[in-house]
């Protein structure tokens, strides 16, 4: 078969872009040039490989990316080929980025979004998932794994997670009290509704985190609102709730990272935290959604590392370490009766997690992929935070206040005048932008701030965003 296309793909090693990136966004480029057009073949991995000099898994992966955005289509015992549903194109470098085009092309209204803070599944580690997958097929006990399992997770994936969490995040917790679920959303409903009585009070950070705040509500719970500022949730406030005769049940929180705002829980409000549940005997239910990507030295010990603390629910996830679609998330606590109740409902309403996938995940730690990816996913993600704080310095300067993160995939910026976010956001969504509005984040008066995500959005997504969102600030 003859492969016309002339290869002119030039590869910076020093770039912070993985390679086999860099070879997807060349060869999306000739797409959109012209230079190959639908239907035209892509040389094969070994050949690609060959003339580029580099590992055949590495181009696997540059194609698989293709693929995945619907740039090519793989026809069995044919080859790779440039999708004939492309959109029309005028043979010149079009004005929008390319991220715009897969958007239209997949019918989404936008091609910008400002999400809570999601992670980039381009870099996730898809090929050695998948291959992961594979071998634990080949293993000569695998029919075993396709009985019902353990309510509770993958004895050795809980394992994993043991020491994790006892070596890197200085939790003294055993197999016994970790519970796996199909991600943080599911442990913060099992959480709620094992602990809580209908009636029962709970406080919770204002602004939040809303879906955390209906699974509470699913469960009978009040709720209580703590406002946060630079040093995170208000001690004083928490005070004077637990003193007014409430049976306040336990407090959710996200002190690593306050969501939305980012802000961290300083280490004084941290001992007093401590030593208010320990005297009115309430749990603390820590989400520490974002842990892993830390920008400093280390992140911050969780509220459970405090051995001093006598009840704590700790809930994480590896949605973000990985890829969100991967529903993989954990719930640990010192209370062992509680994590009897979380297996029981669990089993109710879902019988076991998926723990063929769970044992993929583990070959991946064992083997040091998450470890490499996380190293890797880190790197960028420091470098888009200080690009996108280059963009706020240069469109908004003046107009709002930030502080610049210490980890995690968003900033919180707040405008130096009250804004009508609804109005903004209706002219933003006109022209293909998404942003998240305060109500989204209050119990009652909407605060005057937004959280603007970076971790999935390219830096000319991030340019123009942030460029149209200052026209109206």
């Amino acid at each position: 078969m003859l492969r016309p296309w002339k290869l002119e793909i030039q590869l910076d090693n020093q770039s912070d872009k993985a390679i086999y990136l860099q070879i997807a966004d060349a060869i999306i480029k000739d797409i959109h040039s012209g230079r190959l057009k639908a239907g035209d073949a892509l040389p094969g991995s070994r050949n690609l490989a060959a003339l580029l000099n580099v590992n055949r898994n590495t181009v696997i992966e540059a194609l698989q990316v293709l693929i995945n955005e619907e740039w090519v289509v793989s026809r069995e015992r044919k080859g790779i080929f440039v999708s004939a549903t492309l959109p029309a194109f005028s043979g010149k470098q079009p004005a929008v980025p390319v991220a715009i085009t897969v958007a239209e092309a997949t019918g989404n209204r936008y091609h910008i979004q400002f999400d809570d803070g999601h992670p980039d599944s381009k870099i996730a580690p898809v090929t050695e998932l998948a291959r992961a997958y594979r071998q634990i097929f080949n293993r000569k006990a695998r029919w075993q794994m396709m009985g019902y399992g353990d309510e509770y997770g993958d004895a050795a994936f809980r394992k994993a997670i043991m020491h994790m969490l006892n070596h890197q995040r200085g939790i003294s917790i055993t197999e016994d009290g970790i519970c796996i679920t199909r991600g943080s959303q599911m442990a913060m409903y099992l959480a709620f509704q094992c602990l809580i009585e209908k009636g029962d009070y709970v406080l919770v950070e204002n602004p939040g985190y809303k879906p955390a705040w209906k699974a509470a509500e699913s469960a009978g719970a009040r709720l209580l609102p703590v406002s946060v500022d630079s040093d995170g949730m208000i001690i004083e406030e928490v005070i004077r709730h637990l003193r007014s005769r409430r049976k306040i049940k336990a407090i959710y929180t996200t002190p690593h990272r306050q969501y939305p705002t980012t802000v961290t829980l300083s280490l004084q409000r941290r001992l007093a935290l401590i030593k208010l549940a320990n005297e009115y005997g309430f749990t603390i239910i820590e989400d520490d959604y974002d842990n892993e990507f830390c920008f400093g030295y280390r992140p911050v010990m969780p509220l459970s590392s405090f051995s001093e603390l006598n009840q704590y629910v700790y809930i994480g996830t590896m949605s973000k370490v990985v890829a969100p679609a991967l529903r993989i998330g954990y719930l640990v606590s010192n209370n062992v009766d509680l994590i009897r109740q979380v297996g029981a409902l669990r089993r109710i309403i879902d019988v076991q997690g998926d723990a063929i996938m769970e044992q993929a995940v583990l070959q991946l730690i064992k083997d040091g992929t998450i470890k490499r990816h996380i190293r890797k996913a880190t790197s960028l993600y420091k470098a888009k935070r200080d690009f996108t704080a280059t963009l706020l310095d240069k469109h908004l300067a003046g107009k709002v206040t930030y502080h610049l993160p210490e980890g995690g995939l968003a900033f919180w910026i707040t405008p130096l005048s009250p804004v009508n976010w609804q109005v903004i956001q209706e002219k933003l969504s006109a022209k293909g932008i998404r942003i998240i509005t305060p109500d989204n984040y209050s119990i009652d008066t909407p605060v005057n701030g937004m959280r603007l995500s970076y971790g999935a959005l390219s830096e000319v997504q991030l340019e123009e965003g942030i460029a149209a969102l200052a026209a109206y600030i």
